[in-house]
């Protein structure tokens, strides 16, 4: 299974980006799919993931301004981002689980199986 990221970018402070994440291969059985992100100099950290049954979880630095949907069909999962802060500037992965007992959006990041290659987002005050 492979995961891969589109759609990073520059953007100013208060303007928008949409990422999207495709997973090709077999991929039978992907459950969680989630987005985290990696700042210069700082941990990973989950910024939004969602279930196939659809719970979703969101940082709280980015609840009311980013937005996580899926596409089950397309096996993609995508990450609307409004009012961006450069506090938003990272690098964004996407990663994915295929264990069908998960419920809820697993929260560490060795509980994925599968990750993308990470897309650079970059907002500017």
């Amino acid at each position: 299974v492979q995961l891969q990221a589109f759609g990073g970018g520059s953007a100013q402070a208060g303007g928008s980006l949409r990422l999207s994440c495709v997973a090709s291969g077999n991929i039978i059985g992907m459950n969680a799919m989630t987005w985290y992100r990696q700042a210069s100099g700082k941990q990973r950290e989950l910024v939004a993931g969602s279930t196939y049954g659809g719970d979703t979880k969101y940082a709280d630095s980015v609840k009311g301004r980013f937005t996580i949907s899926r596409d089950n069909a397309k096996h993609a999962v995508y990450l609307q981002m409004n009012n961006l802060k450069p506090g938003d500037t990272a690098v964004y992965y996407c990663a994915g689980s295929s264990n069908p007992g998960i419920g809820t959006v697993p929260v560490r990041s060795y509980e994925y199986d599968y990750w993308g290659q990470g897309t650079l987002v970059t907002v500017s005050s």
